[in-house]
């Protein structure tokens, strides 16, 4: 197994409970620089890999295969965390990593354990409120739209049909003994004040 792990946003006292317990146990750790090394460090000592930040495509195809080679030879027999700075399902590196072993090596299981992301992390040290509706982007057109507090979940995603959204998750209730995940045609008419609603162009 490959487990994605969010380490937040630099500071480390912001590593999650689960975080330590995860680079404690794991067969190996891995860190794709130097700024996540200093963080896992204090815990165990982990493999700094190459994923450069460059626009040479063909190197970094080169790279990621590389990676996750390395990577799979810990992860088909035991448990491999490959650490990140910030939340690994966030614009991150990790996504793309896994996009590869699934060609490389599709017996992997892989999951993600999340960190404090730097949208939080951002509203804390700039001491602002996020308490309205905004925009995240990295510059792209974006192509999905998270819903907070959802009530109605299959009215809400009717309505974003028509605004061109055509997947939608719904988690009810997330990391509760009782969470729920509904997808597309599954999604309830009602729903948990504590739910969230994803969708996807």
């Amino acid at each position: 197994m490959l487990v994605g792990l969010g380490l937040g946003p630099g500071d480390p006292e912001l590593l999650t409970l689960k975080a330590v317990r995860l680079l404690s146990e794991a067969d190996a750790v891995f860190v794709p620089g130097r700024l996540a090394l200093e963080l896992v460090s204090p815990y165990r000592e982990a493999e700094v890999l190459d994923f450069p930040m460059t626009g040479d495509e063909g190197y970094i195809r080169d790279c990621m295969e590389r990676n996750a080679d390395r990577i799979a030879g810990i992860a088909a027999e035991g448990v491999a965390v490959l650490a990140l700075i910030g939340d690994p399902n966030f614009f991150s590196t990790f996504s793309r990593l896994c996009d590869v072993i699934r060609e490389r090596h599709p017996e992997i299981e892989l999951r993600t354990e999340p960190g404090v992301s730097s949208i939080t992390a951002f509203a804390s040290a700039a001491g602002i409120s996020l308490s309205d509706g905004f925009l995240v982007t990295d510059g792209g057109e974006p192509q999905c739209r998270i819903r907070l507090k959802i009530r109605k979940p299959r009215e809400a995603a009717e309505e974003l049909r028509n605004e061109g959204y055509t997947s939608f998750v719904l988690v009810e209730r997330m990391f509760r003994p009782d969470m729920r995940i509904f997808r597309d045609a599954d999604l309830p008419e009602t729903s948990d004040y504590m739910s969230i609603l994803y969708a996807r162009r």
